[in-house]
């Protein structure tokens, strides 16, 4: 009798141990990912941090979604970017401030961290004339490379929104290289 008590203990032990290991693996693997998407959606690494682990306490707490890897990780990145564009709503709200410098390289000469000091400020500046939604879909396509459907999955509205989003915000953009170039 009581081994057969141990054995159920057991039992009972070994999934929860499983599932917290699976899930400090999820965690680990996708936790720059989120905090960098999040980030270009805020603009704010105080927030982009909260929002972050705010993010995967919701993922969390819906343990059977994450039994599948990749679905679990474009479920995240739902979680993520939804997340973030309801923070910037419900703040009214867009806060800048400065990422730390990335470290220089060894071969870098102080012209070129200056020119890539200039380059950053510029590409920052163009971002922030966007609106969350419109630097969400622009960020999330041509940087992160996703398809216009997942874009549009993540962004719960339909493709041909993502695409007006996109182009918006490309043409904004551009409009602002251009009155930089003057």
């Amino acid at each position: 009798m009581k081994t057969v008590v141990c054995y159920q203990m057991s039992e009972a032990v070994e999934p929860d141990l499983d599932l917290l290991e699976r899930q400090n693996r999820f965690v680990s693997s996708h936790m720059r990912r989120i905090f960098i998407q999040i980030y270009r959606i805020v603009r704010n690494v105080p927030d982009a941090q909260d929002l972050t682990q705010e993010a995967f306490i919701k993922a969390l707490q819906h343990k059977e979604q994450l039994r599948d890897e990749q679905k679990a990780a474009h479920w995240l990145s739902r979680i993520a970017t939804n997340t973030a564009i309801d923070f910037m709503r419900r703040k009214n709200r867009t806060t800048f401030c400065e990422m730390d410098n990335a470290p220089e390289s060894h071969s870098e000469t102080p012209e070129d961290a200056v020119l890539r000091s200039e380059q950053r400020n510029y590409l920052e500046d163009g971002l922030r004339l966007l609106s969350p939604r419109e630097r969400a879909a622009l960020m999330l396509r041509d940087v992160e490379g996703l398809p216009a459907e997942e874009v549009a999955q993540m962004l719960q509205c339909s493709k041909a929104t993502v695409r007006s989003h996109i182009a918006n915000g490309r043409t904004k953009f551009l409009r602002y290289i251009e009155r930089r170039k003057r």
